[in-house]
């Protein structure tokens, strides 16, 4: 691959670069994004059957998930923004006046995300890469 690919397959630090949507009926959901937008599916294989993988037709980077909640309670939509340091943005966020949601989780893959509340009372997530990229 080279550095030009690189670029254009790996999101800046402090952009939009990954989504998420939870659903107590995920195959219901996927069924509505496959049929509205073309989205293309796949377990991902770190979260045993909990969690899939979204792809857009024609781009093989995976762009966002479909968590799967056990109950209606936990359906959301997410947008997860790219940072280099997860607890500095979370200081920085609480600064600034926002809150913590979710404390820091680093997932088996070593990805560490929290979710935060702006201002608004709007949640959010930001997330840094595992160490290997």
């Amino acid at each position: 691959m080279t550095l030009r690919e690189t670029e254009m397959t790996t999101p800046p630090f402090n952009t939009v670069a990954w989504f998420q949507v939870g659903s107590n009926e995920p195959e219901q959901v996927k069924a509505f994004y496959r049929e509205l937008f073309g989205w293309n599916f796949a377990p991902d294989p770190d979260e045993d059957g909990k969690y899939d993988i979204v792809t857009y037709p024609g781009k093989e980077m995976p762009a966002g998930g479909i968590a799967h909640q056990d109950d209606a309670s936990g359906n959301h939509a997410i947008f997860y923004v790219l940072v280099r340091d997860v607890p500095a943005v979370l200081a920085a966020a609480e600064k600034e006046g926002g809150k913590v949601f979710l404390q820091p989780v680093t997932a088996k893959n070593g990805l560490v995300f929290a979710e935060l509340l702006d201002t608004s009372g709007n949640r959010f997530g930001v997330f840094s890469p595992s160490p290997a990229n």
